[in-house]
């Protein structure tokens, strides 16, 4: 995992960014988060660096960072945190993510496809005009996340929660269910066309809703 160094400024909680020695390799040096280092710019730059040319990247802290029309395509993610970052127009294809951390963030017209993501955590993350298609999403978190005009169809979500999420024209066709937590959700224009929705969790008493009890409708119109 990531070396959770909180920032230099005593006052401050957040985490610091990650540092690199002579040779490009993360250290444990003490830092600034984004909010308070002296060259943010420069900070930017050595993150996108190290990203662009690492293919596995273990232990980075880019909190708060924008990456913007980036292709993270085959890269392979352990331990990372992204906490509160920006992803606009990002491309990812066959990536890997292991015990990362994205709360916080937003994510706008991005495409994340045939990825292998795991135990990592996506709380009350924003997700618009987004795809999260043809995956595997295995015990993740995906708690309080906003999702609007989005796609998570052909997806594995076991034991995947999605609790007190907001889910707006967005779609889980052809996806496993099975153990997937959707407690307290909102959805309006959802589609389970196809999904596995008697092995999901709606409710905490067990029921599901009218539309999806029978796995296979297609559009639940809870809360709508």
């Amino acid at each position: 995992m990531f070396t959770q160094n909180k920032c230099l400024v005593h006052y401050c909680r957040n985490n610091a960014l990650s540092t690199f020695d002579a040779q490009g390799n993360i250290t444990d040096e003490k830092n600034y988060c984004l909010d308070h280092i002296p060259d943010p710019g420069m900070a930017k730059a050595a993150i996108y660096k190290y990203i662009e040319e690492h293919e596995k990247i273990v232990g980075l802290n880019a909190s708060g960072i924008l990456f913007d029309n980036v292709d993270f395509s085959n890269k392979k993610f352990f331990g990372c945190n992204f906490t509160n970052c920006s992803f606009i127009n990002i491309h990812g294809d066959n990536l890997t993510i292991r015990m990362c951390i994205y709360d916080f963030s937003n994510f706008n017209d991005c495409s994340f496809t045939h990825c292998n993501i795991t135990f990592s955590s996506f709380s009350a993350s924003t997700f618009a005009h987004s795809i999260l298609s043809s995956n595997n999403v295995i015990q993740c978190n995906f708690n309080a996340i906003k999702a609007f005009q989005s796609s998570f169809d052909d997806t594995d979500l076991f034991n995947t929660r999605f609790i007190k999420a907001v889910l707006v024209d967005t779609s889980f066709r052809n996806c496993n269910l099975k153990k997937t937590i959707l407690y307290d959700t909102e959805r309006t224009n959802v589609s389970f066309k196809m999904s596995n929705t008697r092995e999901a969790l709606f409710s905490r008493n067990g029921d599901n809703p009218e539309d999806t009890q029978f796995g296979n409708s297609l559009v639940d119109r809870s809360r709508a």
